[in-house]
């Protein structure tokens, strides 16, 4: 396929201090020659994250990219925020990029080229595989416990191999939008487990590849938590009750 279009939905819940140095790199980064569709989903932030992407509408574009900013007047999560995203989304390929630089947008071309080539329909970001590669490392033992459990409970209800299921750098072809709009009913942070089920349950190939993590801890913004992970345990389990796998 000629794919000529990037949509990458940024769901962003205070985080006015990260915002305007992680769009300079979005907008930085190559994206292998496709036209950038940024759309920054703020979820009813209260921090000075409005009026930063005030500024950041104000800014003079040009054909390389393009900046849509939606203000949601309710909080309802990150799984919201990128449903939201996705109903507005034009591109041929979908990003989910996190507000914070915990990602860095250098890696556009890492993630893209498998899609690009034709190898892949979805690929996943992960941190994991990056240990090795670029020496990752975590904001602590606990999140990186509680990432390689949740892991290895999807790939064991799912019959699947994926490193770093909770990651947050996932990436999916267009078409595959309908499909996930039909399915995803989780508004918080277990979104990603529900996304991952309903790529298994379609029998949709994952590919991982590694990438840079530069971890936040909780004092600097981190959101996730402990309630997190149990959410998405749980959700992990629903999902197969439900797809019957």
């Amino acid at each position: 396929m000629n794919y000529k279009k990037i949509s990458i939905i940024i769901p962003a819940y205070n985080e006015g201090r990260y915002l305007t140095s992680l769009l300079d790199k979005v907008i930085a980064a190559d994206s292998l020659g496709l036209v950038k569709e940024i759309l920054i989903i703020d979820d009813c932030s209260n921090d000075s994250t409005k009026k930063t992407l005030r500024k950041i509408c104000s800014r003079k574009l040009n054909k390389k990219y393009s900046i849509k900013v939606l203000f949601k007047k309710v909080n309802e999560g990150k799984g919201a925020a990128v449903t939201d995203g996705l109903k507005i989304a034009t591109g041929e390929i979908i990003l989910i990029q996190d507000a914070d630089l915990e990602y860095t947008p250098d890696d556009y071309p890492i993630i893209l080229s498998p899609i690009i080539s034709g190898k892949a329909r979805i690929v996943y970001g992960s941190r994991t595989k990056g240990i090795k590669v670029y020496g990752n490392k975590y904001s602590s033992y606990v999140f990186f416990l509680g990432g390689k459990i949740l892991s290895l409970l999807v790939n064991n209800l799912f019959n699947l191999k994926l490193t770093d299921q909770p990651t947050g750098y996932k990436l999916f072809t267009a078409d595959l939008t309908a499909l996930l709009l039909k399915n995803i009913r989780e508004s918080d942070f277990s979104f990603e487990v529900e996304m991952t089920a309903c790529f298994s349950q379609n029998n949709i190939k994952i590919i991982e590849v590694p990438i840079h993590y530069q971890p936040r801890s909780i004092s600097e913004g981190k959101k996730i938590n402990f309630n997190d992970f149990i959410k998405s345990v749980y959700i992990a389990f629903k999902c197969r009750f439900q797809y019957g796998h």
